[in-house]
């Protein structure tokens, strides 16, 4: 299973807009189209940054190539 990150864009720190969670499972995600897919083109969509809410599993699509992604402190205790 994936490790948990955390993102940021600049200096903007990335919350899940449903639950605030702030760790997230990464992944890419294709943004296809039909027209592409139907001329056997599918390849060469554009792709996003997947963030998924390591809390409560809502999926955030980035395309933005400033996002940076980091290790999560450990917590303390």
């Amino acid at each position: 299973m994936a490790k948990p990150v955390r993102a940021a864009i600049g200096n903007v720190w990335v919350k899940c807009i449903f639950c605030q969670g702030d760790e997230f499972r990464e992944r890419e995600v294709k943004l296809n189209s039909s027209g592409m897919e139907f001329m056997n083109f599918g390849w060469a969509n554009e792709s996003a940054n997947g963030l998924i809410c390591w809390n409560c599993g809502y999926v955030h699509l980035f395309v933005n190539k400033d996002l940076k992604l980091y290790k999560p402190k450990k917590a303390e205790g």
